[in-house]
């Protein structure tokens, strides 16, 4: 089940959608969708290397979009935003996020957005928070374009030997994997 589910990721990683799924992917993560795009940017860049910076252009894009959705949840629609929170295990979130943007402003931006632990965290308690927009803005293009292409360039360079070497021992990184996502939840709930 896990070889032929990796087969199909790579499938479509490889496939004339993938482009779009990305988009759709790296929009929905920075709002309200709990999947990260580097499930679909690593694949597609191990598929195809010689675009591994269009896909990253992609992915920096669509999130920004997406996060720009985010900030609107917080911002015009406050009770929707707050229940996202409370769905992500932040139902205290609003204020805990008001004094982080109070003290430490767009440092919260820039040191979440380079990390894997979801920006839509990030981006409905900015509009929370009535954080400047303008400033959201040009901090999730740098953080999110550097953090994707980061990703592209390690994959593009050392990706081939990484994959030979997944594909050889598929469970054990998927379940090297699924404890570091877990873990990562738990982390992230007692932030």
């Amino acid at each position: 089940m896990l070889r032929k589910t990796y087969d199909w990721v790579m499938g479509l990683a490889g496939s004339r959608h993938a482009p779009s799924a990305l988009a759709a992917v790296s929009f929905a993560e920075s709002s309200f969708f709990p999947i990260p795009p580097d499930v679909m940017l690593a694949p597609m860049v191990l598929a195809r290397p010689e675009k591994a910076y269009v896909y990253a252009t992609i992915c920096t894009a669509a999130s920004v979009l997406g996060g720009m959705f985010g900030y609107f949840i917080g911002y015009h629609l406050g009770p929707v935003g707050l229940w996202l929170l409370t769905l992500m295990g932040h139902a205290d979130g609003q204020a805990a996020f008001e004094k982080w943007f109070a003290d430490w402003g767009l440092w919260v931006i820039l040191i979440k957005g380079l990390t894997p632990l979801p920006y839509k965290l990030v981006t409905i308690a900015s509009g929370l928070a009535h954080f400047s927009f303008f400033t959201f803005i040009w901090a999730s293009v740098v953080t999110r374009g550097a953090r994707f292409f980061l990703a592209a360039t390690l994959i593009k360079y050392f990706g081939p030997a990484v994959r030979e070497e997944i594909e050889k021992r598929l469970a054990l990184y998927t379940t090297i994997g699924v404890v570091v996502l877990v873990g990562g939840v738990v982390a992230l709930k007692f932030l």
